[in-house]
């Protein structure tokens, strides 16, 4: 039975969330396109496109002023979903994270146009990548903390299998690891190696030009996130949740083709298609990370033990 101050489901609510979190993995999506193609300063000014809401959508300004578009339709998603988290939402610590959310995607638009203003200076750009990938991480929590599962409350068990500092630990090293490709793209060191899977013919080159020592760190760091990752699905295989072991899977799956992916990348000297997919799949194991975070706590955790900032002490789920 619902009690006066439970959070009780909302599936158009949820689902508009996820959708919101979709959209901002597509947006990094085109993000990337317009990395991968050069398209930065297609055009020139902000927020305006050649002093028009809809220039002529031509070479590099289809994928410039694409990402705008879309960075403007993620905008509207988020504001609407705040708005109605603040008017729907019992659980302050839901609404404080939408408008957060909203906060974010106003700063994203703004450090994009900083980029164009001062002709893509390598921290705002590094900066404004990073962004994305937080407010990315965001959304995915606010459509979980909508949906059933989050509303039902923990199991009776608590984390003897230590998922979540496993998860944890997964989360950090792969954003850290999203900020290290971040500096080496936005430098122009994606090709400082052009062999894969070696490096100058040998396991360590020689750092002896521009962003070489960038780009390995990059690969010294994908060998992190495949061990972050594979320690993960351990503890998630020990804990038998099995919701968590199939999102630490998934996660492990998406590793795996992203290391594929970053050896196209090289290999076909940064061709637009494998380097774009390098940057999405990259937030997409961010997110799996995530969520594995999320889950771990709130899935395996006693309840008396869990915090009460994004849920309340009774929780009802009605259809």
């Amino acid at each position: 039975m619902t009690t006066a101050g439970d959070p009780a489901f909302s599936p158009w609510r949820h689902r508009f969330a996820v959708f919101t979190a979709c959209c901002t993995l597509a947006l990094i999506f085109v993000g990337g396109l317009v990395t991968s193609t050069g398209s930065g300063l297609a055009v020139p000014d902000w927020p305006l496109s050649y002093g028009m809401l809809m220039p002529p959508m031509v070479g590099g300004v289809f994928f410039e002023h694409g990402h705008r578009m879309v960075a403007t339709f993620v905008g509207l998603l988020t504001t609407i979903l705040a708005v109605w988290t603040a008017r729907s939402e019992p659980r302050a610590g839901v609404r404080r994270l939408a408008w957060v959310a909203l906060a974010a995607v106003v700063a994203q638009g703004i450090l994009g146009g900083i980029t164009v203003k001062f002709l893509l200076p390598t921290p705002v750009s590094v900066t404004h990548a990073c962004l994305a990938q937080a407010f990315f991480c965001m959304t995915i929590a606010l459509a979980y903390s909508t949906s059933r599962e989050f509303l039902a409350g923990p199991s009776s068990d608590p984390d003897r299998a230590h998922v979540g500092p496993a998860a944890i630990v997964a989360t950090a090293v792969v954003f850290l690891q999203l900020a290290v490709g971040a500096v080496m793209r936005h430098m122009g060191a994606g090709l400082a190696i052009r062999d894969f899977p070696l490096a100058q013919g040998r396991v360590i080159p020689a750092f002896d030009a521009p962003g070489v020592a960038v780009h390995f760190a990059h690969r010294v760091g994908a060998v992190l996130v495949l061990l972050a990752v594979v320690h993960l699905l351990l503890h998630a295989v020990r804990s038998r949740e099995r919701r968590l072991i199939r999102t630490a899977a998934i996660a492990l799956v998406l590793v795996v083709i992203q290391i594929g992916l970053g050896g196209a990348t090289v290999l076909s000297s940064r061709a637009v298609v494998p380097t774009t997919a390098h940057v999405m799949v990259g937030a997409a194991v961010l997110g799996a990370c995530w969520l594995s975070t999320l889950r771990a706590f709130r899935l395996l955790r006693r309840p008396q033990r869990l915090a009460s900032g994004l849920h309340g002490t009774r929780v009802a789920v009605t259809s």
